[in-house]
């Protein structure tokens, strides 16, 4: 369960407890939704829209007016200066890492098996690529690809979740689509661990099996 759903949920057992929220409580919490709809929506509803948009050849505003109660709205017009008056979110691309190369010689590496991830979703649905990488970009899209960035993590000093190809570990950046990468530099049992923290972090019951 993502943050907003924990905040309402709250909201719902102060309610359903008959528990009356002070004027500083209310504010407190109107200032956390807004904050969380920026990182947890805004980034999911950009890495949606942003592909079907790649088709137009001229600079356009989309205003969006959403109701829970009523269908959603869509407005197009032609691009004016917006950004003074909202504060829209702006998504930069990651900077490059600096990695520094120690010695020249390296150990001969010893290959093991090449190995697999076999991933059962709830639905009973199975993920199981070729290789392991191939399954673990599967999952990542499954479970939100802006969900997963949020996390934070770092591989090999570079984002998990990136829109920057790195000069360095770019063949192990693999596409998610929309300008986003995720880091596949790992053995199959890190990618396993991966795959089981996301599920962990988003309440997504699976089953990860190395194959």
């Amino acid at each position: 369960m993502n943050k907003l759903s924990k905040l309402y949920q709250t909201l719902e057992n102060h309610k359903e407890l008959g528990l009356q929220l002070n004027d500083d409580d209310l504010k407190q919490v109107n200032e956390l939704e807004e904050e969380l709809i920026k990182k947890e929506i805004l980034p999911i509803v950009q890495n949606s829209i942003e592909p079907a948009l790649r088709p137009v050849r001229r600079d356009l505003v989309l205003v969006v007016e959403y109701s829970p109660d009523s269908p959603m709205k869509v407005k197009l017009s032609r691009k004016i200066n917006i950004m003074d008056a909202l504060e829209a979110k702006v998504i930069e691309p990651d900077p490059q890492v600096e990695h520094r190369e120690i010695g020249k010689t390296r150990k001969r590496e010893v290959k093991q098996p090449r190995t697999a991830l076999r991933i059962t979703l709830p639905d009973g649905k199975v993920i199981a690529e070729k290789q392991a990488a191939a399954s673990l970009v599967e999952f990542v899209k499954y479970a939100g690809i802006m969900r997963v960035r949020s996390l934070g993590w770092i591989v090999c000093k570079v984002p998990f979740i990136s829109n920057t190809k790195d000069a360095k570990y770019a063949t192990s950046q693999h596409p998610l689509g929309g300008g986003w990468y995720v880091m596949t530099c790992s053995d199959t049992k890190k990618k396993k661990w991966q795959v089981e923290n996301i599920a962990k972090k988003f309440g997504i019951k699976v089953k990860v099996e190395i194959i």
